[in-house]
């Protein structure tokens, strides 16, 4: 699933590291999320959303 989640933490100014540490997950798990290459579970998309501020939409693309 293609998402937006490495624009929005370059725009709030913090690291893989950082958010990984907020949302209790590991660095490559941040790094898999944003190369599309691991969709994260309905609780860690749930805590993205409440991290920016944003609707699920607003990170997450839904591939037709």
């Amino acid at each position: 699933m293609k998402n937006k989640l490495k624009e929005l933490r370059k725009a709030k100014g913090i690291s893989q590291g950082d958010l990984a540490h907020h949302l209790k997950v590991s660095r490559q798990t941040i790094n898999s999320i944003e190369n599309g290459k691991f969709d994260p579970s309905l609780t860690l998309s749930i805590g993205l959303t409440r991290f920016f501020k944003v609707s699920l939409e607003d990170i997450f693309l839904l591939e037709e």
